[in-house]
């Protein structure tokens, strides 16, 4: 009986172990059957992530761009699209940087590219000159916000991605600057990519070849894009366990490739062999003579600097900083590394750490993923906060520089039968763009500021010269009425001082432009265009 029982034990076993592999045959059919499917949703992916996120991102920067209509710093101009402008065009105005060599062709070339593009179109009127590049400098800081969304999504989770996106997408500072073409923009997109292809702890998108290749291209556009990822290439380095490998078929090939390329984009235009990077490195940082443009105290970044860049978020990123884990410690350092380099340096600027402003969105991110009761109020007072800042900053402070460049287009192209214009932009020098922003061959003038680099004592530029004493410059400068320009663009803070030059050489005010609340040294509240008159007098408006 019992060898019956066990026979029958034994039956019953076999039926369920073949009811077993039936099931996963048709699993495994099942498989084959749904695998055209997710073939399908993933073309509903772009950029490796979800379709309606980048296209989000995306209309977000292009708003972005368009309700950015103020300066910053004449760099935005006269480092990327006054010589983009040459390039193509054939007229405008280098400045000494270009002439000394200090600064490489390669970032003004991309937008030269798009110049001709348009020029070959018969497409090139100059509101698209002005806003077709800062809509591609958009797109390129919306695919940085996906890429930093999509490395935070693999390190942690969808929810903590979607926190780290959230404080990077209303940061002020990155509203003001990420669709300015600025150096210092594109800087701090490549770093984000960069990032997401470095081999940090838990990522899937590891690639030593991509992350060295975009350090490399940020290195060239701008050589101290090397600073932060001084401390992330040493970690790289360290924990590497084939180092020579690392080295010579990484390192060295990826560096010769993209210095060769920079050498030859600057053989072409320059008309010579020349090591920009190294101009650079040694006017900047070994000869500091950035201190021409001013100097700040070492502590400027930590006591005004950093906080005002990361505005409202700096509560959240110190709290950040205590809840990260372990393995975000190096961005923590390469942001506290950043920090104490350039604070070495007496020329400060807000923009100069721009680049690791992304890194301190991580720690963010972390301090609101952990907040439970107050969540819903700090997510209002930064988005509130930050709102208010963005549409400030990028609408109303600083924007009279750019509204005049709108009076001076019109003269050259709603006034045919009117005897040619002539325009002297007596400001602070660099203070309005140029020839990109108006793109006609218009005599123009401005007061130039070239440091000098021959180590004079008492140095004085021309804008120096001028502000000592405007009114005998003028007397000076305009001894001649045959010479005086048809247009005088000034600060309202200028025209006391030389309100007797103005009455006595026939000019009237025609034009008043607001440009910020908050003026300061030889910067007005608002901007004055004066018009010569052959027979008038000065009739204030």
């Amino acid at each position: 009986m019992r060898q019956g029982g066990d026979d029958g034990r034994l039956f019953f076993r076999g039926l369920q172990n073949r009811s077993h592999e039936k099931m996963k045959l048709r699993k495994r059919k099942s498989t084959l059957y749904l695998s055209p499917r997710k073939s399908t949703e993933r073309r509903g992916d772009l950029l490796g992530e979800n379709i309606y996120l980048v296209l989000f991102t995306i209309a977000l920067r292009i708003c972005n761009c368009f309700l950015v209509q103020t300066s910053f710093v004449p760099d935005e101009y006269w480092q990327s699209l006054e010589v983009a402008h040459h390039m193509v065009f054939n007229y405008g105005y280098l400045t000494w940087e270009w002439t000394e060599r200090l600064r490489g062709y390669t970032y003004p070339l991309i937008f030269a590219s798009i110049y001709k593009i348009l020029h070959l179109l018969g497409k090139d009127s100059v509101q698209l000159l002005i806003w077709i590049p800062r809509l591609a400098q958009a797109l390129l800081s919306a695919i940085a916000d996906i890429r930093l969304y999509s490395i935070m999504k693999q390190l942690e989770n969808q929810q903590m991605a979607k926190w780290v996106f959230f404080c990077q997408l209303c940061s002020w500072f990155t509203w003001y600057c990420c669709t300015r073409t600025l150096t210092n923009t594109m800087e701090t997109v490549l770093t984000i990519i960069a990032l997401f292809y470095y081999p940090l702890e838990g990522s899937k998108s590891m690639n030593s070849v991509k992350y060295l290749s975009l350090v490399a291209l940020a290195f060239i556009i701008r050589p101290t894009a090397i600073i932060p990822w001084i401390p992330l290439v040493f970690r790289h380095f360290w924990q590497e366990q084939k180092k020579l490998d690392l080295i010579l078929h990484q390192f060295l090939p990826i560096g010769f490739v993209n210095l060769s390329l920079s050498l030859i984009i600057d053989r072409i235009f320059f008309g010579q062999w020349t090591l920009v990077q190294y101009n650079f490195l040694k006017f900047n940082v070994l000869q500091n003579l950035g201190t021409f443009y001013g100097s700040h105290p070492w502590h400027w970044y930590f006591s005004q600097g950093f906080p005002a860049v990361l505005g409202t978020h700096l509560p959240f990123f110190i709290h950040g900083c205590f809840l990260a884990p372990r393995r975000y410690r190096i961005l923590l350092v390469t942001v506290l590394w950043t920090l104490l380099v350039y604070s070495m340096l007496s020329h400060k600027e807000f923009r100069f750490i721009y680049p690791v402003l992304p890194f301190c969105m991580v720690f963010c991110g972390y301090s609101l993923n952990h907040l439970k009761t107050w969540k819903k109020p700090a997510l209002s007072f930064l988005f509130l906060s930050n709102m208010f800042l963005a549409l400030y900053t990028g609408l109303v402070h600083q924007r009279g520089t750019l509204d005049v460049m709108t009076y001076i287009q019109e003269l050259c192209y709603n006034n045919p039968n009117k005897s040619p214009a002539s325009v002297f932009i007596m400001m602070p020098c660099h203070s309005t763009p140029y020839y990109s922003h108006v793109h006609y061959p218009l005599p123009m003038r401005f007061l130039q500021c070239p440091p000098d680099l021959t180590g004079k004592s008492q140095y004085l530029d021309e804008a120096d010269i001028f502000y000592l004493n405007p009114l005998n410059w003028l007397d000076k400068e305009f001894h001649n009425d045959s010479t005086l320009p048809t247009h005088l663009i000034i600060f309202s803070i200028l025209e006391e001082e030389i309100s007797a030059f103005l009455i006595s050489s026939n000019y009237e005010r025609t034009a008043v432009f607001f440009h910020t609340h908050l003026p300061e040294g030889q910067t007005g509240s608002h901007i004055y265009v004066y018009e010569r008159k052959l027979n008038g007098t000065l009739n204030r408006r």
